[in-house]
């Protein structure tokens, strides 16, 4: 009799622990939630326009950044960038030539307090179209607020920590959604808008079919991250100076980033810039330098960072989409010798790697499918958010948050959270809000009967 009785006994142990740790999960992708939708609705909006940030930039400043085409040749690019000066006094620290017939070309001017100011001309004839504050066009003031980079350097943890939490939100997602014998909810929505049911199974479904582009997206966007993010670049790049490992960079070298000059790809934010080995001669004008750089086959849409000084370089540099016409070059500024010269190719294989994750989460990738294939997925992702809080409010009891009830058996709690911890050692900031987290959820419960909420 005791045999057959502990028989019996056993599939309602196993379905207990199971229910246990259905209801663990479910709590802690109830936490992961509520630490992320906020800002995961922040990024999907921002990140859905930055997609199209060249036609969104082209259309709003289309009166300084678009000219005429005309058969007559540019004018020299000093007497472009000596027209700039005129309108903006200051120092020219950056000049970007047309990138198209059509285009207009740019000069980064610094003034006496440190303020740079992009002015705007007309290649053909050196005149002024406008000027716009450094950084200050729409979709880079969108790019500061999608990393949260905006406000400072704290913030941008917070991202980093948000990331994690997605990896975390998509991971216990798909556990809660395995299909379990329902009929529905698996892949179908059933009920009507007045429903839970309705939103649980659009969230769910949402969440299934998004899930791994959510995934993709969180952990591309990890190398921008603030802890994470600088130590995987030191790793991937090695301490050659920033550069990937293999580069030529025998030259005496500078204490200034490539990152500082303007924006770069992730792979050389670390990346430091050489010296000029030669400072007793004449130095070279920039229209020898644009020559030069034309001469080596920069493509076109490259900038320039004009010398900083006596032993200063002009740097070339290019980020196109298609990520295998990437370059940086640095001349010297009396010689007009490239002192470094690389280019995506001489990327070790997870700086490539990387590259091509953060090239098609900025959705370059591919061209205009990419674009609209990120765009979807920012669109899931706010009816993720939305379907939550829904969900959510019809769940929560009156006066109550509506966190999911403790687990019937209180060790499930710690197994989940044990596994969760996995991501918290990759992760370090995810690891602290993690343990801070968890911290709050004893606290507050460890009065709390199972099955409670």
């Amino acid at each position: 009799m005791t045999t057959v009785s502990t028989a019996a006994a056993a599939p309602e142990r196993a379905d207990r622990r199971a229910a246990s740790f259905y209801r663990a999960v479910w709590r802690w992708h109830f936490y992961a939630g509520l630490i992320t939708l906020p800002f995961l609705i922040l990024l999907a909006v921002t990140g859905g326009l930055y997609l199209f940030r060249a036609e969104i930039d082209g259309l709003i400043h289309r009166d300084l950044k678009q000219v005429e085409a005309r058969a007559t040749g540019e004018r020299p690019p000093t007497e472009i960038v000596a027209q700039a000066v005129k309108t903006f006094a200051g120092q020219p620290v950056k000049y970007v030539p047309p990138e198209t017939a059509s285009a207009s070309a740019e000069v980064t001017i610094r003034d006496a307090a440190g303020a740079r100011m992009v002015v705007y001309v007309d290649p053909y004839n050196a005149r002024v179209l406008g000027q716009i504050p450094d950084r200050g066009t729409v979709m880079w003031v969108i790019r500061q607020l999608h990393s949260l980079a905006y406000f400072g350097p704290v913030a941008n943890g917070v991202i980093e920590i948000v990331g994690g939490w997605a990896i975390l939100l998509v991971l216990t997602g798909l556990y809660l959604w395995w299909p379990r014998r329902q009929s529905g909810g698996v892949l179908s929505v059933r009920g009507k808008p007045r429903q839970r049911v309705f939103w649980r199974d659009l969230h769910a479904v949402t969440g299934v079919v998004a899930g791994g582009f959510i995934l993709f997206l969180a952990i591309t966007g990890m190398p921008w991250s603030v802890l994470w993010g600088a130590k995987v670049n030191q790793w991937a790049n090695g301490n050659n100076f920033g550069y990937p490992a293999g580069v030529r960079v025998a030259v005496p070298m500078s204490d200034e980033h490539l990152a500082h000059a303007g924006p770069t790809s992730w792979s050389l934010e670390q990346a430091k810039v050489p010296e000029s080995a030669s400072t007793g001669g004449k130095p070279i004008d920039l229209d020898a330098a644009v020559a030069a750089f034309d001469r080596l086959g920069l493509t076109r849409g490259y900038a320039v960072n004009l010398p900083g000084g006596p032993s200063g370089v002009y740097t070339g540099s290019v980020y196109p989409k298609d990520m295998a016409f990437q370059r940086v070059i640095h001349l010297d500024q009396y010689t007009a010798k490239p002192l470094i010269d690389m280019s995506y190719a001489d990327y070790g294989p997870l700086g490539k790697a990387l590259e091509w994750g953060i090239n098609v989460h900025m959705g370059q990738e591919f061209g205009l499918a990419n674009q609209l294939l990120m765009l979807a997925v920012c669109l899931a992702i706010i009816l993720l958010a939305v379907s939550a809080l829904a969900m959510w409010w019809k769940r929560r009891p009156q006066g109550s948050l509506g966190v999911p009830p403790l687990p019937g058996e209180r060790g499930t709690m710690r197994v989940v959270l044990g596994l969760l911890a996995v991501g918290g050692i990759v992760f370090p900031l995810v690891g602290l809000s993690l343990i801070a987290m968890g911290l709050v959820d004893f606290i507050a419960t460890r009065n709390v009967q199972p099955g409670r909420t």
